[in-house]
């Protein structure tokens, strides 16, 4: 059984990065299936544009999931653990789906059972996104402070790895092997990133601490982030975390129209999406080692003004598309700040969390988080029809900018109440 102790003098052992790296990559697995490959396929087959876009709808789970989070923090199973306890039957749960698409018909799928194939893949998201509320809580206990950062390297590196592998991956594969080798290819991955958390004894290194939570029966959802948000300096830590990314929520979404329109193929684009994410991963990678380094405040404020200046950067690309090596070197710095940036964020929402609160306390803040720039990104195509793309990523630039004079007031306050 292999141990998860910290070593020298606090870094997390070898094989609890191992776990967390294992656990992110099997939630990209379905992500990147759902987002990138099925629309592909079913496009292939013929299949309606606005069917394939109900495909969208399919991650309500993942904006829903602050409704039932509390009770994964509550409930634990006697026998596997607590967290460990909702990952394996989850995550088997997701693979025996994948196999059962896997001894279906595409053809039958892409066409008269396309309503079965949408029910399978709701049920898919709806595990994957409880998984993803058992999996932060248990990176939360499993990580000191000084190396979250890290541990977010994974969440971001490993997730995209996932994505990669079930989207760009399957793709590439798909016409050599087809449908049911593919999905079995996918089920495979999934069991086998099962085995870290199967040979992890979460009883005896992490023991599940009632005590500490909220207790069961009603009220238990208004209990939780009752006291989530009555914890000091809270309010303040919200207007941090909803504005940090919102500069890059406003900007970034409009970067691929810009290339569009200045004439840029599929192909160049997919090569631009491909080497941006890999370089997104090595971002969140060097964040994560920096992070242990720099300290949250420090890590936040450098990280989000690279973030800021990546994006206010992209202004310099307008009428410059046929520079492929400025377009390249701008968007790959911007990709690299971006992962930097998330990965010193989420580090700094796991310090919010409270003891056995951990999977549902980051749940909201990362919930509201995305949602809000979910809500930003979508009005960034009518800011660019008014401002021009050059006046939209200045004015996304100098928002993310603007908006870090918030960190040292927050942290003011905190060492004041703590002090």
């Amino acid at each position: 059984m292999p141990t998860h102790r910290l070593v020298s003098p606090d870094r997390p052992a070898n094989a609890t990065l191992l776990l967390l790296a294992s656990l992110y990559c099997a939630q990209g697995l379905p992500s990147g299936l759902i987002a990138h490959s099925l629309p592909v396929l079913l496009r292939q087959h013929g299949v309606d544009l606005a069917l394939i876009g109900l495909l969208k709808l399919l991650a309500l789970p993942w904006l829903l999931k602050v409704l039932w989070a509390p009770w994964v923090d509550r409930l634990a199973s006697p026998r596997l653990g607590h967290h460990r306890g909702w990952i394996l039957p989850l995550q088997g749960g997701i693979a025996l789906v994948v196999a059962a698409l896997a001894l279906l018909s595409p053809a039958a799928l892409f066409g008269s059972q396309l309503p079965l194939l949408l029910g399978l893949l709701l049920l898919v998201n709806l595990a994957a996104a409880t998984q993803d509320i058992a999996t932060d809580g248990l990176t939360v206990r499993l990580l000191s402070e000084r190396w979250r950062g890290l541990g977010n390297s994974l969440q971001v590196g490993g997730y995209k790895v996932g994505m990669l592998v079930s989207g760009s991956g399957l793709l590439l594969v798909y016409d050599s092997v087809g449908w049911s080798l593919s999905m079995g290819l996918l089920v495979l991955s999934l069991l086998l990133t099962l085995l870290p958390i199967w040979r992890f004894a979460e009883r005896r290194q992490l023991p599940f601490r009632p005590a500490l939570a909220e207790p069961p029966g009603a009220g238990l959802l208004l209990r939780h982030y009752r006291g989530l948000l009555a914890q000091p300096g809270m309010w303040l830590w919200l207007a941090v975390l909803l504005s940090f990314k919102l500069g890059d929520a406003l900007g970034s979404p409009m970067i691929k129209p810009m290339l569009v329109d200045q004439g840029w193929s599929n192909a160049e684009l997919g090569r631009l999406t491909l080497l941006s994410s890999l370089v997104g991963i090595a971002g969140a990678l060097l964040g994560g080692l920096l992070y242990a380094r720099l300290g949250v405040l420090r890590a936040l404020l450098l990280f989000g003004a690279l973030q800021a200046l990546g994006i206010a950067a992209m202004a310099a690309l307008v009428q410059a598309g046929d520079n492929h090596a400025l377009v390249y070197g701008l968007a790959l710095f911007e990709q690299a700040a971006d992962g930097m940036s998330t990965v010193a964020l989420f580090a700094a929402m796991m310090r919010q969390c409270r003891a056995e609160h951990e999977g549902a306390d980051f749940t909201l803040q990362a919930s509201a988080q995305l949602l809000l720039g979910g809500l930003v990104g979508a009005a960034s195509g009518v800011l660019a029809a008014w401002l021009g793309y050059a006046g939209l990523f200045l004015v996304a630039g100098a928002l993310g900018a603007g908006v870090l004079v918030l960190l040292p007031l927050y942290f003011r306050r905190t060492l004041a109440v703590t002090a």
